[in-house]
């Protein structure tokens, strides 16, 4: 097992020998080190870095990169600092809370890895200047800059021109006919021509 870098990504890769030869990619929980044994599949030991079903993980265990259906290689609590935690257990249905705190009904089946993702602390450093920004947009696809929709004319944006103070629009877009007043949308985008 060794760790790897991604650029693209908050958190750093595991990348998993398997002992058939072959290899495959995953999320690297936080306290993974190089070199370090993983055992995969219903007998493993609960420890940081092992991938378990759902089913064989107590109730109140942290857990990371958890598959929604069986097979599907995880698909939440994959970004840094990222857990998800096993709340109760039914015959056909495992009930896990969410990162954003949202309970979800999962398949006891799908399999996670234990642990919580590294690089917690990486939304706490300040960019402190525009280029960190701009190679951090760069190598997310970011759209960069961003002006403020405040800042411009009311042609451009709903939040712009300067009438209303508070930077919103006097009603929203989806408002119903009779309730929608004042500026929803732009009149017109794009550069003039003519």
């Amino acid at each position: 097992m060794k760790l790897l870098h991604d650029p693209g990504r908050g958190a750093p890769i595991a990348e998993v020998a398997l002992e058939g030869g072959g290899s495959f990619l995953m999320v690297s929980p936080e306290g993974l080190r190089v070199g370090q044994t993983i055992e995969i599949g219903s007998q493993a030991a609960l420890k940081v870095g092992n991938i378990l079903p759902l089913r064989q993980v107590p109730e109140g265990t942290q857990v990371c990169n958890l598959e929604i259906t069986p097979g599907d290689g995880g698909k939440l609590a994959r970004s840094s600092g990222a857990y998800a935690t096993v709340v109760s257990h039914a015959p056909d249905k495992t009930m896990v809370q969410l990162p954003s705190g949202m309970l979800r009904e999962v398949n006891p089946l799908s399999r996670a890895t234990i642990g919580v993702v590294a690089g917690g602390g990486r939304v706490e450093k300040p960019l402190l200047k525009a280029g960190r920004r701009y190679h951090l947009s760069k190598v997310k696809a970011w759209k960069y800059p961003t002006v403020r929709g405040k800042a411009m004319s009311p042609y451009a944006h709903p939040h712009g021109g300067g009438s209303h103070p508070t930077g919103s629009t006097p009603s929203a877009r989806r408002a119903p006919p009779g309730a929608k007043v004042g500026y929803i949308a732009p009149r017109r985008t794009g550069r003039r021509k003519g």
